[in-house]
């Protein structure tokens, strides 16, 4: 028997989302991972306070008060510039590094700009780093994305859940990851429909609250460990796995 952790695409978007909200919130479930380690660097250089205990992770965002996240930290985990759409959404500014932490291939983060600048956002590129502003709030928007991107999803997702209006994202990506941030958003307040499908849409809401919410398993290990038994004919209880996110 093994029990599958938290899977760490979900718990580091959740992180991101836990911006939105002025309050503690408390996500359980989270792999104590480098890349978890970083995000909570990540938070803690924009003034949150974040705090580990028995695989809890609290995120107080009552004081965030800075806007850019530094190259350092970015450039260890591409995941870091999930920050970009919550931090947009509620101060109207953000200075992101531009990401690094992958060596699969280029990946580049264009869908994840145009999209914000349907939205009403600006973007401005100045050694390295990604300036983005939008003082006047974001705006609902349609949004098609050239494919189903999942960072760009879940960017988009974070800043339409706060934007002014409705805001429609077309060609959405459609990952486990992304139906349990929208769980999340929704728990804080938000307003989301459609999510597991190729079409969301969101309708913008003022203000949202903190929460508890435990991230979903991590499919990757639950099928590595399926798999594993396959190959060695034995038998392996996966507990917390969950069958519908095995699918594929």
């Amino acid at each position: 028997s093994v029990r599958i952790s938290g899977a760490k695409n979900s718990a580091l978007k959740l992180m991101a989302a836990a911006l939105l909200a002025e309050g503690r919130t408390v996500l359980h479930n989270v792999p104590d991972i480098a890349d978890c380690r970083t995000m909570m660097e990540v938070l803690e250089r924009l003034g949150v306070g974040v705090e580990r205990l028995d695989g809890s992770v609290s995120v107080d965002a009552t004081g965030l008060l800075g806007v850019e996240t530094p190259y350092d930290l970015v450039r260890r985990m591409r995941a870091a510039i999930l920050v970009l759409g919550p931090i947009l959404a509620r101060t109207g500014r953000a200075r992101v590094a531009l990401p690094g932490g992958c060596n699969i291939g280029r990946r580049r983060i264009d869908l994840h700009i145009r999209g914000l600048e349907r939205m009403g956002a600006t973007f401005s590129f100045d050694h390295g780093y990604l300036d983005a502003s939008a003082e006047r709030g974001l705006e609902g928007a349609v949004v098609s994305l050239d494919f189903p991107s999942v960072g760009a999803t879940e960017n988009l997702l974070m800043a339409g859940v706060a934007a002014q209006g409705t805001t429609v994202i077309e060609n959405a990506a459609r990952e486990p990851e992304i139906e349990d941030l929208a769980t999340f958003l929704m728990e804080m307040g938000a307003r989301v429909d459609g999510v597991g499908t190729p079409t969301i849409e969101i309708e913008g809401v003022e203000s949202f609250r903190p929460v508890e919410h435990t991230v979903i398993p991590d499919r990757i290990e639950a099928g590595t460990f399926a798999i594993a038994a396959c190959a060695t004919r034995g038998e392996v209880l996966l507990a917390g796995a969950r069958a519908d996110h095995l699918d594929l």
